[in-house]
């Protein structure tokens, strides 16, 4: 038995309301390694639904489909969709069924439904990557809400040979009629704008949506949340504009600092922000980013990626902020070929092999204690002269044998073959002296950067790019507020970032209270 009696108890309750049937069908080679699990997992997830069956026939490999009333659904597993892929299996089912807080709104599904050319999509996904799940449901719904497009879902773990032959070194890695689409974490509407311009699909603008809020958010974190939250509750009409509500924490893959929370995990965090919002009359917009910002009589007026034009009297920005790259030779010649910037997604492909983390924080010391059970070697770079994480964690990094610290070393360039890192070139600072390392992946974890740049016309930021903010969250602009990671707050933490997001919420309250939320 591969699911808990607890857990298959939650699912009779999650597939409950099945109004159609399902069949899992099998294809699996008989001495495949892999058979057994498969089939007992999907035997056991079908068991827990009298709408569910499975099926099992014998193929010269592993793969399996969900067939809706007998008709094929467009998407395809090529893995045994167990840890981070097993919630994905179950939304599958359920999307298919019309059901999932993960289905687009009606703007997003007319996009999709619009792309006339046949697409076959590939995602190559690992089991422990807490990116792949998103981006993997993502293509899952454009496959059933549109018959041109089918998605196959590949293990690397189990399709070794394949993953090599396409030097595939980061998950998720797309590839569109076997051309590389996109690496990483994506949004529904990043994958979809990627997509139409792929295949030069025009979207249809003829139904342009135009509305006003009282309050608009945007940004979908922990800030955003927060500040849409109270907004709603003062009894403002609410929009949340983002591209996934979770934000940066979605990465985040153990919380232990929520006071009153002892644990908790991105996924789960993420989840519970999405529950909040749900209880509470909030437009939520996800799946798209606003691409232009204006003022006009003293209104905010946003134009979002999907050509909706939105406007409010008060604007709260709480856009966070995204992994600062190096900026030097080679770096992004090598995304997703050596060069990443998470460990769990990631690390798994370096599995013996030597990898280079940049960056002396937090975040790089915790990347160098994950590595150092998969890499043969580990080294870290750290511009200055003292490392800056914990000693906590400064310890830990002392007793690893395989991890080795250069500190006040600077970055030069990532350097590579044409297809696959093979070295990283730094100065140290002290001498002067330049050093050639060998290493097989460079792991960035060199902090973060404001995602300010679409507002940087209308507020001031500082030469970090956050906006900067008096300590009611209020910018220079009446009516525009700022809260969490963007702003110039200290310490991007998620109770400070609730904490802010809800300050900005009250503070656009009190100000429209006093007629101050429009310029003179």
């Amino acid at each position: 038995m591969m699911l808990e009696q607890a857990m298959k108890d939650q699912l009779v309750n999650v597939f409950a309301n099945l109004k159609n049937d399902y069949i899992l069908k099998m294809v699996v080679a008989d001495m495949h390694p892999n058979k057994s699990e498969l089939v007992t997992l999907l035997n056991e997830v079908a068991e827990c639904s009298p709408h569910i069956t499975t099926q099992v026939s014998n193929g010269d490999a592993l793969s399996f489909t969900i067939l809706k009333n007998g008709e094929d659904s467009g998407v395809r597993f090529r893995a045994v969709p167990t840890g981070h892929e097993f919630t994905t299996l179950l939304l599958a089912i359920l999307n298919l069924d019309g059901i999932g807080k993960n289905l687009p709104d009606e703007f997003i599904i007319s996009r999709i439904k619009n792309i006339k050319k046949q697409l076959v999509l590939k995602s190559y996904i690992s089991l422990t990557c807490t990116n792949c799940p998103n981006v993997v449901q993502a293509l899952n719904v454009m496959a059933f809400l549109n018959p041109n497009i089918s998605h196959e879902i590949i293990d690397g773990g189990i399709n070794k040979g394949e993953v090599e032959a396409l030097n595939i070194q980061a998950v998720p890695s797309v590839y569109l009629n076997d051309e590389l689409l996109h690496v990483g974490r994506a949004s529904l509407g990043e994958l979809l704008a990627a997509m139409e311009e792929k295949t030069g699909t025009v979207a249809d603008t003829t139904n342009t949506v135009s509305k006003e809020y009282d309050v608009i958010v945007v940004g979908g974190g922990p800030a955003g949340v927060s500040a849409a939250v109270y907004a709603a509750r003062k009894g403002f009409s609410t929009a949340i504009v983002a591209e996934k509500i979770g934000g940066q924490v979605t990465e985040t893959v153990s919380i232990e600092n929520m006071i009153s929370v002892p644990q908790t995990t991105g996924a789960e965090l993420s989840a519970n922000l999405v529950k909040h919002l749900n209880d509470y009359p909030i437009d939520v917009l996800e799946n798209r980013w606003v691409e232009k910002t204006d003022l006009v009589q003293g209104k905010k007026q946003l134009t979002t990626s999907l050509g909706e034009v939105l406007t409010t009297p008060a604007l709260i920005i709480a856009t966070g902020a995204s992994w600062r790259k190096l900026g030097v030779p080679g770096e992004n010649d090598y995304i997703g070929s050596g060069v990443a910037f998470c460990t769990h997604c990631d690390g798994p492909f370096y599995k013996d092999k030597k990898v280079v983390v940049v960056g002396g924080g937090n975040s790089g010391l915790e990347a160098a204690i994950d590595l150092s059970s998969i890499a043969s070697e580990v080294t870290v770079l750290e511009f200055l002269d003292t490392l800056k994480g914990d000693q906590v964690l400064q310890d830990k990094l002392a007793q690893l044998p395989n991890v080795k610290v250069i500190t006040n070393a600077q970055t030069l360039q990532v350097e590579g073959d044409g297809t696959k890192v093979k070295g990283l070139q730094f100065k140290h600072r002290g001498s002067g002296d330049t050093e050639q390392l060998s290493t097989d992946g460079v792991f960035v974890q060199i902090g973060l950067q404001a995602n300010s740049a679409v507002f940087a016309d209308v507020v001031e930021t500082n030469r970090m790019g956050e906006i900067e903010i008096d300590a009611h969250c209020r910018t220079k602009v009446p009516g525009v507020y700022a809260a969490g990671d963007v702003s110039v707050v200290p310490y991007k933490q998620i109770v400070i970032a609730m904490g802010e997001g809800s300050k900005a919420a009250l503070s656009a309250f009190e100000d429209s209270i006093k007629g101050k939320l429009l310029a003179n």
